[in-house]
């Protein structure tokens, strides 16, 4: 165990970790749907909102000067949480599905035509599925589809040979939702930009558990929700290059994302705000930034250390359980545990792993073209967090084993 991670004190800063559930210690295993967060996050928020709630980019008073101060300062400090060029480069949207309906609308409208071609995965979530084949209805243009194998990895040499000269986007998940799958996104970008084609990446999954570096990846769009990350509801980040999103048109009108309005025509802002249009969510972008500064003062390296040897615990667990089948065994990945138990519903499984205590999540996820592809409805799964317990997962392997038993 890392010297510097101290579990006690970190499970003592998440006060819904102390509560109980029928009478059970809540073990929270379902942090792929939502993260929980941590006392000063929440008291972030109650003191912005009692002390110096105004809205932001528009009041000449002191109230709105604080709050648009800090709301800078926020985006700042994402830049620098992803080692952007610029602030210019971080957008605040409402979430991941809003940041991908957001570059496939503005992308679309000025890139995209009939017969163009636009690459995504078999292992994507919904949110970067439907926006895209709206694009292809809209523009009449075609969607390609990487595989992955049985394991749960890309198969590369079929990416290769999907791309041609009519693709115009890539747009691949990091790290898969159900599977747990941490995908190549450094090796699919040089192979994308090596034939000209930009991409965007969906780090929905990835951003809370790993170093993300935009440099390094050379991604041209990375987008992230902050209630996976530790904050708030309702704000999300998308990262662009700004050579992109110079370029690109307004995914919505209104206020703060312009300059001038006559009739006759609208000189928009300059970036960020040309993105940002509408009373932004300056509250949640500031408590996302407040779960930033927590988990730089952990060390994200220290967080990722500890997650791999959850990872490496629970695989070790759950795979000696009689009748389990775990769906996604790549070499690289999340600490995300999907499976099935026997014959048993995944629903009945999730239900009687409530009575005791345990959080996880049942169906398909958002990722109806995985399960097609084993041939099944859906899964359970846990889905795990630096702020869970090799404990926990023995109490978790332990109660699976009991309701094996009540179902044989």
């Amino acid at each position: 165990m890392n010297s510097f991670f101290d579990i006690k004190k970190i499970r003592d800063d998440f006060p819904i970790l102390s509560r109980k559930i029928y009478d059970k210690p809540l073990v929270y295993f379902d942090n792929g749907a939502t993260t929980q967060k941590p006392k000063i996050v929440i008291d972030t928020i109650n003191e912005l909102y009692s002390e110096y709630n105004s809205n932001v980019h528009r009041g000449v008073h002191y109230l709105s000067d604080k709050m648009t101060e800090k709301y800078e300062i926020a985006r700042e400090k994402i830049k620098n949480f992803l080692n952007a060029e610029s602030n210019s480069e971080i957008i605040f949207t409402k979430g991941t599905t809003d940041s991908i309906n957001a570059v496939a609308f503005s992308f679309g409208e000025k890139y995209i035509k009939e017969g163009d071609e636009i690459i995504i995965s078999e292992m994507e979530h919904h949110s970067n599925i439907v926006p895209w084949q709206m694009l292809c209805q809209r523009k009449k243009s075609i969607l390609k589809i990487i595989p992955f194998n049985d394991k749960g990895e890309l198969e590369l040499e079929e990416y290769k040979k999907l791309i041609t000269p009519k693709t115009k986007i890539v747009s691949i998940v990091h790290t898969s939702n159900s599977l747990g799958t941490v995908n190549p996104v450094k090796e699919i970008i040089d192979i994308a930009h090596k034939n000209n084609i930009p991409v965007l990446i969906d780090g929905t999954q990835a951003i809370q558990h790993r170093k993300i570096d935009v440099k390094d990846l050379d991604c041209d769009f990375y987008c992230f929700s902050g209630h996976k990350i530790y904050g708030p509801n309702g704000i999300g980040i998308l990262y662009g290059k700004e050579k992109w999103l110079q370029e690109l048109p307004p995914y919505q009108g209104g206020g703060d994302m312009i300059d001038r309005v006559t009739f006759e025509k609208t000189i928009y802002a300059e970036l960020p705000f040309k993105f940002e249009a509408g009373t932004p969510n300056y509250i949640g972008a500031i408590g996302l930034s407040i779960a930033i500064d927590y988990l730089n003062n952990i060390g994200m390296e220290n967080i990722y250390n500890y997650e791999k040897q959850l990872l490496e615990y629970g695989l070790e667990k759950i795979l000696k359980i009689d009748g389990l089948k775990l769906y996604g065994l790549a070499k690289d990945r999340a600490c995300i545990f999907s499976f099935l138990l026997n014959n048993i519903p995944a629903y009945d499984t999730g239900m009687l792993l409530d009575k005791m205590g345990i959080a996880i999540r049942t169906g398909h996820h958002c990722t109806h073209p995985i399960w097609d592809h084993y041939k099944i409805e859906g899964s359970a799964r846990a889905s795990l967090s630096f702020y869970n317990t090799f404990e926990e997962i023995d109490y978790f392997c332990e109660t699976l084993k009991q309701i094996k038993k009540m179902f044989e």
